[in-house]
């Protein structure tokens, strides 16, 4: 990352692309970026050519989670629906009673789990299904990165759900309204968003301790782990609030590290995936890269008004950057050689 981090403007290496409607979710089945868009679609682009896949002809994308060689969203027409490269669509399931998929994860082989309500599925690879209810709205799913194991976020706390065993859930409790959830690489920590903007996670090894991280002006909306498991970055305040986790305690009594200070709250994050470098997208439509080891930035796109950056994502060998916008603008950064 040395040569394209020398710059100082990489604004030209951005080719505008126009998917037709805010972006949900940036994602890349291997080489092919894809954007799932509110109005039901799924943008597949090739060489600047965008081809809109009606994933939900009745209704809107609300949640998404990729693969390797697949996106699979989440409507509210209560359908699972899973996109492949080649444009095909697949339904996967439908909640009951036609429900809004609230969220969606998947598993590295191949399961998929959704809830809607306090209802959650997992759909393992070979299509059987488990359910769990939780104790109240699922707002967040995620698998654990090793094993069969869901985290599942809800009203005053999480549950680690093993959907092949029928040992009941184990509880992780923490008073107040808990969003988004996700684990660290390493299986050691639990992290959840909250309504009352903060952070709140769980040690699961030694002594289940807590980690409280708050000070957030707004709620963060937007989570990622750095390549080596060592920095969980977040949105929710003018500028990328990035937190210690290179240690047993995690962040527990050391300050965060603050990244791309500006007038604009932080919209999206995401880590590249294998340097220290963090791409950070801002409610005023700027995108900048901030390397760790020196805090250099590097403009990638300009504030645009009323085009606050939704979705943000790296292809797996972090030469390409793709991004997308509340007003129906979306674009791809390809670093120079």
């Amino acid at each position: 990352m040395s040569s394209p981090l020398s710059t100082a403007s990489l604004t030209s290496h951005v080719v505008a692309i126009a998917p037709g409607d805010l972006a949900v979710a940036a994602h890349w089945m291997g080489e092919l970026p894809c954007l799932a868009l509110a109005d039901g679609h799924v943008a597949l682009i090739r060489d600047g050519d965008v081809h809109r896949v009606a994933a939900h002809p009745e209704g809107g994308v609300l949640v998404a989670a990729g693969g390797p060689a697949r996106l699979v969203t989440g409507g509210d027409d209560g359908r699972v629906v899973e996109t492949r490269a080649d444009g095909s669509c697949r339904e996967l399931a439908v909640a009951a009673n036609s429900a809004w998929i609230d969220a969606i994860a998947l598993h590295g082989d191949g399961a998929v789990a959704f809830s809607a309500g306090r209802n959650v599925v997992a759909r393992d690879a070979k299509g059987r299904e488990k359910t769990f209810q939780a104790p109240s709205t699922a707002r967040g799913l995620a698998f654990a990165p090793k094993g069969y194991r869901l985290a599942v976020s809800h009203y005053n706390g999480a549950s680690l759900w093993y959907p092949n065993l029928e040992t009941a859930p184990d509880d992780l409790a923490w008073k107040g309204s808990h969003i988004d959830v996700t684990w660290s690489p390493d299986g050691r920590f639990v992290v959840t968003t909250m309504q009352e903007n903060a952070l709140h996670g769980w040690r699961l090894q030694p002594d289940r301790g807590h980690m409280r991280m708050s000070g957030y002006p707004t709620k963060v909306r937007s989570l990622s782990w750095s390549s080596d498991g060592n920095w969980l970055a977040t949105s929710g305040a003018e500028a990328a609030i990035i937190w210690p986790f290179d240690s047993k305690e995690g962040p527990t009594g050391k300050a965060p590290r603050e990244c791309g200070v500006r007038p604009a709250r932080v919209s999206r994050v995401a880590f590249h995936p294998k340097a220290q470098v963090l791409a950070i997208g801002y409610e005023d439509g700027c995108i900048l890269l901030v390397r760790f080891t020196d805090a250099a930035e590097l403009l990638v796109r300009p504030a645009v008004a009323g085009s606050g950056i939704t979705a943000l994502a790296w292809d797996g060998r972090g030469s390409r950057l793709l991004f997308g916008c509340g007003d129906g603008q979306a674009g791809l950064l390809t670093l120079p050689a």
